[in-house]
């Protein structure tokens, strides 16, 4: 797992942000696109392609893409 995979799979949770515009330090909840469902098509994404349950408050205490990457890492040790 690395993290441009991990951005591509995130990104692809969205239908009109574009990619290039996603990085590490993005801060993701401030994307235009961002909303409660958003939240939860994250979760699944990352359930299905890590097999690692996030919780909400993994969401809620992350700002970037790069800390919730590094969250999901944690998880997978």
């Amino acid at each position: 797992m690395n993290i441009q995979e991990f951005i591509g799979n995130f990104a692809a949770q969205f239908d009109d942000t574009d990619e290039a515009l996603i990085t590490p330090d993005t801060k993701f909840k401030q994307l235009d696109e961002w909303s409660s469902l958003t939240a939860l098509s994250i979760i699944a994404m990352v359930d299905d392609e890590y097999d690692v349950i996030l919780k909400g408050n993994d969401i809620i205490n992350s700002e970037t893409i790069q800390e919730l990457f590094d969250i999901v890492c944690n998880y997978k040790k």
